[in-house]
């Protein structure tokens, strides 16, 4: 039985879209997703709305058109595998939106109810940090691309590299509950990707009751919803891995609980991360 946390990538031939959902699909209150492979001049065109919209170009390159005015061109990297930071636009609520893609490139579109910031710009590397976090078994790098102390209303957008038999979001840790300024309510996917595309990794989402634990396995291409609970990554050996989490909730604050029976493991820092909050 498939969880129903995980959603399975499923390529559409025609619009080149693999995953799409929005908040009421996946029963929560923030965040919608689409993934879209494309080719050169393949286009998305997506009307404004009440929501924000974030553009992330995991691989490739793209045009954006706002409003039916030039908004610029996102690339950054031709693939996962050259490393270096992606191309990142925010689009404001209400904006018409066009994106078409100047190579092969992999489109995510991240949207949250418009919060108190609504901007819309193509986000400079200067805004991004990098972070190389954990050590031995869980050494990951850090890509902060839309942190919390960026210019957004809701969204909060980070990716993730882990080699190969590493574990990451580790220790696990939860941020499902409104408690300022030690927690923030966040919802979060992870959307796969890895190096070989037979790889896997195994994600565990628990809350301290275990009314739910799940173990997932997710392949390249899936995303997995995290709305509430501890949550944990392993990449298979053999594999590394990627994920692209965004996060959305009632306010811009990466503020979360370790569990307990862990927290001993925290081999971080996790300041690092948050930023000013907005």
């Amino acid at each position: 039985m498939v969880s129903p946390l995980l959603v399975r990538s499923a390529r559409d031939g025609r619009t080149g879209r693999s995953i799409a959902f929005n908040p009421a699909e996946a029963g929560w209150d923030y965040i919608g997703l689409e993934v879209h492979s494309l080719g050169p001049g393949d286009r998305i065109q997506r009307p404004g709305d009440e929501r924000e919209l974030a553009v992330v170009l995991v691989e490739g390159g793209a045009a954006l058109r706002v409003q039916q005015r030039e908004l610029g061109t996102l690339g950054g990297r031709r693939a996962l595998s050259a490393g270096g930071l992606p191309g990142v636009a925010v689009i404001g609520p209400g904006q018409d939106l066009s994106v078409t893609a100047t190579s092969d490139a992999c489109v995510v579109l991240a949207s949250a109810p418009g919060g108190p910031v609504r901007d819309t710009r193509i986000v400079a590397e200067g805004e991004m940090r990098v972070e190389e976090r954990g050590d031995g078994p869980t050494a990951r790098r850090v890509q902060h691309l839309l942190p919390p102390d960026a210019v957004a209303g809701r969204l909060i957008l980070v990716e993730v590299f882990t080699p190969a038999g590493n574990w990451s979001s580790y220790p696990p840790h939860k941020h499902d509950t409104e408690d300022p300024p030690n927690e923030a309510l966040l919802e979060e996917t992870y959307f796969y990707r890895f190096a070989d595309p037979r790889g896997f990794a195994l994600q565990r989402i628990y809350t301290a009751d275990r009314l739910l634990d799940e173990t997932i396995a997710a392949n390249d291409g899936d995303v997995v919803l995290v709305p509430r609970g501890y949550h944990a990554v392993a990449a298979a050996p053999g594999y590394d891995c990627y994920y692209l989490n965004v996060m959305a909730g009632p306010a811009r604050r990466w503020n979360f609980t370790t569990d307990p029976d862990h927290a001993w493991l925290m081999n971080w820092d996790p300041t690092l991360g948050r930023g000013a909050p907005r």
